[in-house]
């Protein structure tokens, strides 16, 4: 009996070795964005403004096209709704802006207004452990101004790390799933 111990515990320490070795890492991947739309309505009513970015074909072949409806009224309140799509398989459309809200506490959209642009903007949405997500905002413009809106959604952001706001999410890491800049006017 003594003499089968060792040949057991090798079987052991062998079979204990292979478990899992091999199996895969599952990894939460990037996500695929081909429609990006901040839509923006005013808060005491008026015209919508649209800001939309497509990209049919995805990462690489054509330039993805980038489209402002119109421009915002100073001194205005605006809440502001971001819409995401995987439209890249017509047969299985993907609502991303739902995942996203679904696996919020992995993910926080930042708003950079850059160039001039006199916006203010804060989050009007939260995940389950009260940090920002960014899916639904409050946008208020201040006086005449232009120039660009930089909308960047992070993938298991670092939320509560110090220096993260809305519109500066250096301190927060994680991955970029889309980066757009929106040219944006502030007028009458």
């Amino acid at each position: 009996m003594y003499k089968l111990f060792p040949f057991f515990a090798f079987l052991a320490c062998t079979f204990l070795s292979c478990v899992g070795a091999d199996d895969p890492v599952i990894e939460n991947e990037e996500e695929v964005i081909t429609e990006f739309i901040y839509r923006l309505t005013p808060a005491a009513g008026g015209r919508e403004v649209l800001l939309v970015f497509n990209d049919p074909d995805g990462d690489g072949g054509q330039a993805p096209t980038i489209q402002v409806t119109g421009s915002l009224t100073p001194t205005t309140t605006y809440g502001g709704v971001i819409e995401a799509r995987n439209l890249s398989d017509p047969a299985n459309t993907v609502d991303i802006a739902a995942e996203i809200g679904d696996e919020a506490d992995e993910h926080q959209l930042f708003y950079l207004p850059e160039g001039g642009l006199d916006v203010a903007l804060t989050y009007a949405d939260s995940d389950r452990k009260g940090l920002p997500v960014g899916l639904v905002t409050d946008l208020v413009t201040r006086g005449a101004s232009s120039g660009n809106l930089r909308i960047i959604l992070r993938h298991e952001p670092a939320k509560s790390a110090t220096g993260v706001t809305i519109s500066d999410p250096a301190a927060a890491g994680g991955e970029t799933d889309i980066e757009v800049s929106f040219p944006l006017s502030v007028s009458n």
